[in-house]
């Protein structure tokens, strides 16, 4: 029973958010989502805030979430969070037509994707020596 428990302790806690049914296409998620990886959670927000990308508000609102709920359910440090990964995976596609000449049908597709963003918590770093 004591292994188990110490099993627990070590394993490092990741907190997840999942946003499905975000409405664009995982071509234009991928580069956006690649640029915040590894950084800590107030510059992430930051670079989203000033981003011309429409989705960028999904994706904050994915990353507070996630906040949320290292907070409140692990009690974790804001400041010490950054994002551990970030990456998108298809949805539905919804099909639309639009009229075209001589009678024909262009066809119009919206696709769907859903956005998860992982978090951890950074551990201190321990300096050797003294800068100043």
């Amino acid at each position: 029973m004591s292994k188990k428990k110490k099993k627990n302790q070590n394993k490092d806690k990741n907190i997840k958010s999942i946003n499905n049914n975000v409405r664009s296409s995982v071509r234009k998620l991928n580069p956006i989502l690649r640029g915040i990886v590894g950084k800590k959670v107030e510059v992430a927000i930051r670079d989203l805030q000033f981003s011309e990308k429409r989705i960028t508000r999904d994706i904050r609102k994915t990353i507070s979430s996630a906040v949320a709920n290292a907070e409140n359910n692990f009690q974790y440090d804001i400041d010490k969070l950054i994002v551990k990964e970030a990456y998108c995976g298809k949805k539905i596609i919804m099909k639309r037509f639009r009229p075209r000449a001589k009678g024909r049908a262009a066809p119009i597709l919206k696709p769907y994707s859903s956005v998860t963003i992982i978090l951890s918590e950074t551990k201190k770093m321990e300096s050797h020596g003294s800068k100043s």
